[in-house]
């Protein structure tokens, strides 16, 4: 059946007689099409070139935890592919006296428990030997070398200018350890200098129980695929003002 047309105004009014109004998109509503393009919006186009070009500024790719799997477990990390170089690392500290005693019997050689800076020096070295035992994930390296110095100052500064500025009786420690491996060493020169450190405080605090050890960190790495690394960009790592 054809249709008779639409309503308006109570009429039936024929399509024949609507002519072009019918084709220039009337609606049964009585909005045309021209209107409703007025509210229509349309997203911009995209160049396919423009979509296909590369990010200017790629992201980097995120730093990751070695010793922790994908599903947060922690793991040993496996240096089976690694090749064998030559590697060392520094490590230094230092233990601050809060008076001159300490510092002045150490260099006198009159503790009660001995030779302080002696024995301080091969416990380090015993300790570095040990690392893989005390720290869980960490390879038993063959060391090839250990070497601990232990030096007394009384001028390290505490902070402060001119009048104000002070100083404490200190003795610097820094380990050195080598080896010919697969993986690095600067775990092993941790452990040599602050067992070097522990010891120094265990003898000395009959005399001195205000003592605190300070700034255990590496100084210096080399060997291996990320290469050389220095404490504050120096070309040498810092050592003791002195050996016994």
């Amino acid at each position: 059946m054809r249709s008779r047309g639409f309503w308006r105004n109570g009429h039936s009014i024929p399509w024949e007689l609507l002519g072009s109004t019918r084709s220039t998109g009337a609606s049964a509503t009585g909005v045309s099409s021209q209107t409703a393009r007025r509210f229509t919006t349309t997203a911009p186009k995209l160049d396919k070139a423009e979509n296909d070009k590369p990010s200017k500024n790629p992201r980097a790719p995120v730093p990751k935890l070695t010793h922790v799997s994908d599903s947060g477990a922690a793991h040993m990390v496996s240096i089976a592919a690694k090749a064998i170089t030559s590697r060392v690392a520094t490590a230094a500290c230092t233990v601050v006296f809060s008076n001159p005693t300490a510092a002045r019997l150490i260099r006198e050689n009159q503790m009660k428990k001995g030779d302080v800076l002696g024995v301080a020096r091969v416990a380090g070295i015993m300790a570095s030997k040990k690392t893989s035992e005390l720290i869980p994930l960490c390879h038993p390296i063959p060391i090839s070398r250990v070497s601990v110095d232990l030096a007394v100052s009384s001028d390290h500064p505490l902070g402060g200018e001119g009048e104000a500025a002070a100083a404490a009786a200190v003795v610097e420690v820094n380990a050195t350890v080598e080896c010919d491996g697969k993986t690095g060493v600067e775990m092993e020169a941790l452990t040599a200098a602050s067992t070097a450190a522990l010891t120094v405080y265990d003898m000395c605090k009959a005399v001195d129980k205000g003592m605190r050890i300070e700034g255990l960190r590496v100084v210096l790495k080399d060997g291996g695929k990320s290469g050389r690394w220095v404490e504050g960009g120096r070309e040498t790592p810092p050592t003791a003002s002195g050996t016994e």
